[in-house]
């Protein structure tokens, strides 16, 4: 069974970026939805076995940088990712106040 997690780091302050809104959509349909805790993960966005396929992870910065008394150059940022066998995916994003970055990890 596929699972999916993230963990969103606030570089710009240097700590865990909680309570950001995430949202897991494939084919435009959305499929699990969750906020960051304390520590910035998400690990709950679904119940059900992901299939192979194109999925969408999506950030509503805009809401985390207003909590944070911050600006933040990019209010959402939406991350597309190919599921493509059993395993455990984790997409990790780093926030700054004008960039992002992000990758696959373990």
């Amino acid at each position: 069974m596929s699972t999916i997690s993230t963990h969103v780091l606030d570089t710009g302050l240097g700590r865990p970026a909680s309570g950001v809104p995430v949202r897991l959509s494939r084919e435009g349909l959305e499929i699990g939805a969750g906020t960051t805790n304390e520590d910035g993960r998400a690990t709950d966005l679904t119940s059900g076995e992901l299939q192979p396929g194109t999925y969408q992870l999506w950030f509503d910065v805009a809401a985390y940088a207003a909590s944070s008394g911050q600006d933040i150059f990019f209010p959402e940022v939406t991350v597309t990712f190919t599921i493509t066998g059993e395993q455990h995916y984790h997409v990790p994003l780093l926030l700054s106040p004008f960039a992002f970055s992000t990758y696959r990890g373990s």
